[in-house]
């Protein structure tokens, strides 16, 4: 496989069904055992109650939620730059902007958390505002990045206290200095006695001796009485004058966090390709899922784009499909459906077959790889295989479905009956449920030519299940036709164990629809179909054939 493959994604359809999670699952089993890449399920959407039931009773915690795959922050490199500490001088930011090649840096406390942002422009006009002669002191500057930005040596002091006070002065002769030394100031001199000796004794709290010049005792017993830092560096004092500002701390000179344009690493990279036209920054900070800092994007970066591979399984239509797949990889697609819309970029794996559910599929390539089945994961696909074919009772059941059902049985230990009576029970309750809710629990969009329609269905064990569900659903028709912008909605209420199906619909010519394609007189906005209990076999080729007849008219 190729090194860029990070991970890979199983997928299920929107509004996701018992076969769509326990697929992914199972598969991503199966693949982890066989392959050396980690190999994911996710979920695309809020899980039924149904599949909570199934995913709780065999000790599963629900896949994680994924909405998208586009390509994220986090497919494309970042850079690992450590944030910087807010006491970092100018100078020392300056030179690592050099070894680094960047220019920006990201100042952060201990706990990663994004304090600022710095570029090498901000280094460039603080270094240009000669003028400034006290903002060693208003930046609170500690003697420890004067030493260092003058390769200095301390004669006298403490390298962790900060200057808080005075400006910076240069001194040259006692009579020139008389007047412009205050105390608390930071004086240059070099190696002139009576200057050294006039600075302290004027109240200088620094002495900063250029050209590694020496310095008397007197001087330093006098310095040491007066409380005065001395230092010594190489520099000469125009080199000295000039560099000292820039050992002020980054912190005084940084764009503030909340003024900072900064990337999650889920933000996606087409989100932030519109959003760095905004800056005039090239590097921007990426932040973790909980806020913390992790390094730098570059304009360049977001051109490189690793894109998410994924698997499909238990659907292959475009519209059933997580947003962004265009953009991504599909490595293989796993599915039981009728042949849709989905197109891949490169060639992939692509097994369909006509059975009543995907884990039919999924028992066999157990059985190809010779890979035993965990009694767990068998209890998922037995439920998935219960679930697509109402316990045998639907029309798209297969010899084969129902052998690999009661091969799984035996190998979780679970009786077929009981078990799926118990799991459909579970599927149908309605109590703290909404219309929504119950609407979207497996809720999947079809298209032919220019019609588009969504087709719904609940399975219930008794009558007074399903009529509870149908008086909650019912006046949710319209309300949900529109959320996803659909002209006609149908809706199956099936009784499992009648094998008959009640069907609610709305939109327009919605009712002729229903009425030509099962040839039945619907009554009071319900369609009685009986013996219809396939949404896949029975209930969308007569909806597709009828809306194509329609539109051929």
């Amino acid at each position: 496989m190729p090194e860029t493959i990070r991970k890979v994604n199983i997928i299920g359809h929107l509004h996701p069904d018992t076969d769509s999670i326990c697929s992914a699952i199972a598969l991503a089993y199966l693949k982890n055992q066989t392959g050396d890449i980690e190999y994911e399920p996710r979920r695309a959407g809020t899980l039924n109650r149904e599949t909570i039931f199934v995913l709780k009773h065999f000790n599963f915690e629900e896949p994680q939620l994924i909405t998208s795959v586009r390509p994220q922050i986090k497919d494309i490199t970042i850079q690992d730059m450590h944030g910087i500490d807010p006491e970092m001088s100018l100078f020392a930011a300056w030179n690592l902007m050099s070894e680094t090649k960047t220019d920006t840096l990201c100042i952060t406390d201990g706990e990663r958390d994004l304090m600022g942002l710095i570029a090498v422009k901000d280094i460039a006009n603080a270094n240009m505002n000669v003028f400034d002669t006290k903002i060693i002191a208003e930046s609170k500057t500690l003697y420890s990045n004067i030493l260092s930005t003058l390769k200095a040596h301390m004669l006298l002091g403490d390298p962790d206290e900060k200057v808080d006070a005075g400006k910076v002065v240069v001194g040259t002769t006692p009579e020139m200095m008389e007047g412009n030394i205050e105390r608390g100031d930071t004086v240059l001199v070099t190696n002139r006695y009576e200057t050294q000796r006039f600075a302290v004794e004027s109240g200088a709290a620094c002495l900063v001796v250029c050209n590694d010049a020496r310095i008397s005792n007197v001087v330093l017993d006098a310095a040491k009485a007066n409380g005065c830092t001395v230092m010594t560096t190489p520099y000469d004092t125009f080199s000295a004058a000039r560099l000292i500002s820039m050992s002020i701390p980054v912190r005084s000179k940084m764009l503030d966090a909340d003024k900072v344009l900064r990337f999650s690493v889920n933000t996606t990279v087409d989100d932030a390709r519109k959003t760095i036209t905004q800056s005039r920054h090239r590097f921007f900070p990426v932040v973790d899922e909980d806020g913390r800092y992790v390094g730098l994007v570059s304009t360049p970066n977001l051109l490189n784009v690793n894109q998410k591979h994924v698997i499909l399984v238990d659907h292959n239509e475009r519209s059933q499909a997580v947003d962004g797949l265009e953009q991504a990889v599909i490595m293989e697609i796993i599915d039981h459906h009728r042949i849709g819309s989905i197109e891949t970029t490169a060639p992939a794996l692509f097994r369909n077959e006509p059975v009543g559910c995907t884990c039919t599929i999924l028992f066999s390539m157990y059985q190809e790889a010779g890979i035993e089945i965990p009694s767990n994961i068998a209890g998922l696909m037995l439920s998935a295989i219960l679930s697509d074919t109402l316990a045998f009772r639907s029309p798209t059941c297969t010899k084969r479905d129902e052998y690999a059902a009661r091969e799984l049985a035996r190998t979780c230990g679970e009786d077929i009956d009981s078990y799926a009576d118990a799991m459909f029970d579970a599927g149908a309750e309605l109590t703290g449920r909404t219309a929504e809710e119950v609407f979207h629990q497996d809720f999947k969009v079809f298209s032919r030519g220019s019609a588009r329609f969504g087709v719904g269905q609940g399975s219930f064990m008794t009558e007074n299940s399903r009529k509870a569900a149908e008086a909650l659903v019912g006046p949710y028709l319209k309300e949900g036709a529109d959320a996803d912008e659909l002209p006609m909605v149908f809706y199956m209420f099936t009784d499992v164990k009648s094998a008959t199906t009640e069907m609610l619909y709305f939109g327009a010519h919605a009712e002729d629809v229903v009425r030509r394609a099962f040839n039945v007189t619907p009554k009071d906005g319900i369609a009685t179909l009986p013996g219809v209990v396939s949404r896949k076999k029975q209930v969308i080729p007569a909806l597709m054939s009828t809306l194509q007849d329609t539109q051929d008219e």
